[in-house]
């Protein structure tokens, strides 16, 4: 069952902590104080007993299976005499309410009520109801075993206190040989009070390094195929362009259309149409543009002053 398919507000949503062997008379307190609402009390085990002991005319018992099977049926007040095991069944019991919803819960069902709390993503308030609390129990307390009694605590005399023959404290011997320094075997001297003699580093016969000897061939210049010349010392032939034979460009006439035929290749802008050369063309200079300047005459008026 979805939770939005769950129409009970969450402060019409109570958890009364009861132990087992005081439900039934919860139950019959609160079904007495709701006489007036339409009661469903959903049940897991035990229904015959509930059935005997409860009779209301607004209160109907049933179990898990059978309120599954009435999907019509809404009530103003749920009473969940225990909790089922699955979270699933019990929102399946909740769904019926439309009022309020009320669950009995002893200690062993705590375990179920947590899953609960998740799937409706909220938790649900307890209050107790006087009279069906849980008693309150009185932690053990063990006693302290009594001290041994001794012999002497009841005698007035002091002398007559029991002795103990206690031996002293013998510290135990241990046979420990003087420590003697170890002797060393110093280098022989030649004279006892001499100097020793200078360190003589060993010779070692070491054959002298000879660089391997390999057998390389002189280097020798690649030799390429130069072209030959008259004269080894001499200098290189000048280039000598190839020359061409040329057959001169004769007119030939005119054709049908009127224009000119040459015996080889002639550029038409270059000839006239009868053959002859076209004149050489001088472009004209750039001259410079020629202001005319009068001179300005002065007027006859203006005599100089005397």
């Amino acid at each position: 069952m979805s939770n939005n398919q769950i129409s009970i507000k969450h402060n019409k949503h109570r958890v009364h902590p009861c132990p087992n062997d005081k439900k039934l008379s919860l139950l019959a307190q609160l079904i007495a104080q709701n006489s007036t609402l339409k009661t469903v009390v959903a049940v897991t085990n035990s229904i015959e007993l509930i059935k005997e002991a409860i009779n209301a005319e607004n209160v109907t018992i049933l179990d898990d299976e059978e309120l599954a099977k009435a999907t019509e049926l809404e009530c103003e007040l749920l009473i969940s005499y225990d909790l089922p095991s699955t979270a699933a069944t019990y929102m399946a019991r909740l769904a019926k309410a439309t009022g309020n919803a009320l669950v009995l819960l002893d200690r062993s069902e705590q375990k179920h009520l947590y899953p609960i709390e998740t799937l409706l993503g909220r938790v649900i308030k307890q209050e107790i109801v006087v009279g069906f609390e849980y008693e309150a129990q009185e932690n053990m307390k063990i006693a302290p075993k009594p001290a041994p009694k001794r012999e002497y605590a009841f005698n007035a005399n002091f002398d007559d206190k029991p002795k103990y023959n206690k031996k002293p404290f013998e510290k135990p011997k241990h046979d420990k040989k003087p420590f003697e320094k170890p002797k060393y075997d110093k280098p022989k001297l030649d004279d006892e009070g001499s100097e020793r003699k200078p360190f003589e580093k060993p010779k070692q016969n070491k054959k002298p390094f000879e660089k391997p000897k390999y057998d390389k061939k002189p280097f020798e210049k690649p030799k390429y195929d130069r072209p030959k010349r008259d004269d080894e010392g001499s200098e290189r032939k000048p280039f000598e362009k190839p020359k061409h034979d040329k057959k001169p460009n004769k007119f030939l006439g005119k054709d049908e259309n009127g224009k000119a035929k040459f015996s080889g290749k002639s550029g038409e802008r270059n000839h006239r149409y009868d053959g002859t050369k076209k004149e050489a063309y001088s472009p004209p200079k750039n001259v410079g543009r020629i202001i005319p300047i009068k001179a300005r005459k002065p007027k006859e008026d203006s005599k100089p002053s005397s």
